[in-house]
C-alpha cells in the first residue's frame, strides 16, 4: 500500500484519547485510513471523525489543525501517513 505523508501531532490529549494534527499536505476526510509513525509509535486506524475548533467537519485541508480520536498513545512530531486505498 502506498503511503504519503500529510502532516505530524501537534498534541495528545491522553484523557479523550484524541491526537491535534497539523495537515501539511493533500489533506484528510472521514473514511481515509493513516498510518501514525515515530520513535516508539507505529499504528494504523480508519478516521472516524475529524474535528476544527470543536466543530465535527467531513474534511480537512492543507494548513489546518485538527483534531481525531484514535485508539493508541502518540506524542509530539509523530508523523502522520495517509494510505492511499
Amino acid at each position: 500500500m502506498e503511503e504519503k505523508e500529510i502532516g505530524y501531532i501537534t498534541d495528545y490529549f491522553h484523557k479523550i484519547d484524541v491526537a491535534a494534527i497539523k495537515i501539511t499536505a493533500e489533506g484528510l476526510a472521514v473514511g481515509d485510513r493513516i498510518h501514525i509513525k515515530g520513535h516508539t509509535t507505529d499504528f494504523e486506524q480508519a478516521v472516524d471523525s475529524i474535528q476544527i475548533e470543536h466543530t465535527a467537519v467531513q474534511k480537512a485541508n492543507k494548513g489546518d489543525d485538527v483534531g481525531i480520536k484514535i485508539k493508541d498513545r502518540v506524542r509530539q512530531y509523530d508523523k502522520v501517513y495517509k494510505i492511499a486505498a
